[in-house]
């Protein structure tokens, strides 16, 4: 079985300081999270940013700060510059930070009511041309699904030729508007995916650990962090991203999963090495 490749998405467009004190706002923030989530066994980490003040921001500048940031700590760690941004940005908006051609950057693949009156909006053209400037930019795009019909859509895209073949998706399973974080859910989205694609799951709040085992025994990858969950047990907060990840790293060993190092990571998921 292949090594396990551990995902930290370290902050995220929703959750806030309020949630857990401990939630990155800063560059110094950031770093200090990724870092603990590098050191514990992370060779990913998923980015988001926000400005000092809380605020989120896809400003091509402050990614550029926070990932050099990051990797003067962390000097082979993949960042993985989220294209999500917020609700109501726009396309052009969302996708600065692949302007900074990062080696992989998250692409959704549908359309989410996200709660409330806030509705993540996917059309079928914007994931066109979000596949298509990740070809032009030689980015790996991990595939957001909250759903089935979103594997679909990557599926149908791959062969007309916006998405590149092998897939890698992450399947964010327990979110409002989505797909639940039960086991039959997890089976139907598994079930769901080319034979030659690669897969992650991030559970979200009380999914993120029962649905990180599931995928260490399938043969999957993880993904943990603060964007997803910010307790490392019922009622109890995550000091830090690493405390996640050693969790994650504390059952991969109990089921018989070694951890990836990032070179490994990069193998894996056919992207060039350093």
């Amino acid at each position: 079985m292949e090594k396990l490749i551990i995902t930290a998405a370290i902050c995220g467009a929703e959750v806030l300081k309020e949630h857990n004190p401990a939630v990155p706002y800063t560059i110094e923030e950031c770093v200090l999270q990724a870092k603990s989530a590098y050191d514990a066994g992370a060779s990913i980490i998923h980015l988001h940013v926000r400005m000092d003040d809380g605020t989120p921001t896809q400003d091509k500048e402050r990614f550029r700060v926070i990932m050099e940031a990051i990797k003067k700590e962390c000097p082979d760690v993949i960042i993985q510059p989220s294209t999500g941004g917020a609700v109501g940005m726009t396309n052009d908006e969302r996708l600065q930070p692949t302007e900074l051609c990062p080696e992989m950057a998250t692409l959704d693949c549908g359309t989410l009511n996200f709660g409330g009156d806030d509705v993540f909006m996917n059309t079928e053209n914007t994931i066109k041309y979000f596949g298509e400037k990740m070809i032009e930019r030689g980015i790996k795009p991990e595939l957001e699904v909250f759903d089935k019909s979103m594997i679909e859509m990557a599926i149908r895209l791959n062969k007309k030729g916006y998405i590149k073949s092998p897939m890698h998706f992450d399947f964010v399973m327990g979110v409002n508007g989505g797909i639940g974080g039960d086991i039959r859910d997890f089976a139907f989205l598994r079930g769901s995916i080319p034979t030659d694609a690669t897969y992650t799951v991030a559970g979200v709040g009380r999914f993120e650990f029962p649905l990180a085992t599931l995928a260490i025994i399938d043969g999957g990858h993880v993904r943990v962090g603060f964007e997803d969950n910010v307790a490392i047990s019922k009622g109890v907060l995550a000091k830090s991203n690493g405390e996640l990840v050693e969790k994650v790293v504390r059952l991969a060993k109990e089921l018989g999963r070694e951890i990836a190092s990032p070179s490994e990571a990069r193998q894996i998921l056919g992207l060039k090495a350093l």
